[in-house]
């Protein structure tokens, strides 16, 4: 059974960083799975934040680039996500989530795999 726990949420001021890990078990062959990070606000809908494939192939939404940096240690089964310059839009529960990718290497949606989340807030 995939387990994923995130850690290393917090509050912080804008302009400062937090730095997210996402711990995986149960994975039969971790380079099976694409990874990602999505996050929800109060009142809002979740939303992708960045994904990350076997072959370290990254994509991220568009409030984020420049600014986060999504990456993955295989050898601990853990994935990060590096949060830098942080604006008060960026406060939300974080979850860590995972998926069995396809064939070709890309990550299908909808996510199938999800921690419990971290909570982020940024402050102004």
């Amino acid at each position: 059974q995939v387990q994923l726990v995130e850690s290393g949420g917090g509050s912080v001021q804008a302009g400062g960083s937090l730095r997210l890990s996402c711990v995986a078990s149960g994975f039969i062959t971790w380079r099976w799975y694409c990874m990602g990070w999505f996050r929800q606000a109060p009142g809002k809908e979740r939303e992708g934040v960045a994904t990350i494939t076997s072959a370290d192939s990254t994509t991220y939404t568009d409030s984020v680039k420049g600014r986060f940096t999504i990456s993955q240690d295989n050898g601990k089964n853990t994935v990060y996500l590096e949060m830098n310059s942080l604006k008060p839009e960026d406060t939300a529960m974080y979850y860590c989530a995972a998926v069995y990718r396809l064939a070709s290497g890309s990550c299908p949606s909808p996510f199938n795999f999800w921690g419990q989340g971290t909570q982020v807030t940024v402050s102004s």
